[in-house]
C-alpha cells in the first residue's frame, strides 16, 4: 500500500470517529440523525406502563444498566446526578434520566424504585420482560448477556455504558461515552436546553 493511500485512509478514520472535532463543540459524540427518536413502553416502578409521553418537553438521559451492577451503573447515575445538579438553575428541571434495567428477573418494581431514588426524584427506573428489552436496546444498537450464575446464584450482566440523550422532542442527539467528566456532561446539556428552551 502507497504511503498517501495510507495516509488517506487514516484521515478517513478520523473523520469517521469525530476526532477531528464538529461544529457544535459537544463534548458527547453528536448522533443526530443517526439514531431513531425516543419510543419505548416500558413498566415503570409503581407497576404502571412508562412511555415518553410522560417526560414530554424533557431532555432525556437514556441508561441500560440493573440494580446489582457493581460499579459501572452506580457511578454513571452518580456523574449524571452531579452534571444536572451543575446546571443552571432553570435547567435542572428539564433534565429526565432513564434508566431501563435489564435484568428484570431480579430487579422488581420495589427493588428499582429503592435504586433510583438514590440518585434523585428525576430519575425513572423502569424494566420490562427480557424480549421486550432486546426490542429495545437493537433499536440503539446495542445489547446485554447474562453470566453463568455462581454457586450462590449469583450472576453479572454485561451491557453498554453509553448514555443516549434525546431533546426535548425526542430527537437522539448525543451519545455520551465514559471518560467524560460531569463538568462536560453539564455543559453539553446546558448548550442543548438552551438550544431547545
Amino acid at each position: 500500500m502507497s504511503r498517501i493511500r495510507l495516509l488517506w485512509l487514516i484521515f478517513v478514520a478520523l473523520m469517521l470517529t469525530g476526532c477531528t472535532g464538529n461544529d457544535e463543540s459537544w463534548h458527547g459524540k453528536d448522533i443526530s440523525g443517526l439514531m431513531p427518536e425516543l419510543e419505548f413502553q416500558l413498566e415503570g416502578t409503581d407497576g404502571n406502563t412508562v412511555t415518553p409521553a410522560d417526560s414530554r418537553g424533557t431532555i432525556r438521559l437514556l441508561y441500560f444498566g440493573f440494580t446489582s451492577c457493581p460499579d459501572v451503573c452506580p457511578t454513571t447515575l452518580t456523574d449524571l446526578r452531579r452534571s444536572v445538579g451543575q446546571l443552571p438553575e432553570e435547567y435542572r428541571d428539564d433534565v429526565t434520566t432513564l434508566f431501563v434495567s435489564v435484568d428484570p428477573r431480579r430487579d422488581t418494581p420495589e427493588r428499582l424504585a429503592s435504586y433510583v431514588d438514590f440518585f434523585g426524584d428525576r430519575v425513572v427506573g423502569m424494566t420490562a420482560e427480557e424480549p421486550a428489552l432486546r426490542e429495545l436496546t437493537k433499536r440503539y444498537r446495542t445489547t446485554f448477556g447474562y453470566d453463568k450464575p455462581d454457586a450462590s446464584g449469583n450472576y453479572n450482566v454485561s451491557h453498554s455504558s453509553a448514555v443516549y440523550v434525546f431533546d426535548r422532542s425526542g430527537n437522539a442527539r448525543l451519545l455520551l461515552r465514559p471518560g467524560l467528566s460531569p463538568e462536560q456532561i453539564s455543559e453539553d446539556l446546558a448548550q442543548l436546553a438552551r438550544e431547545s428552551g
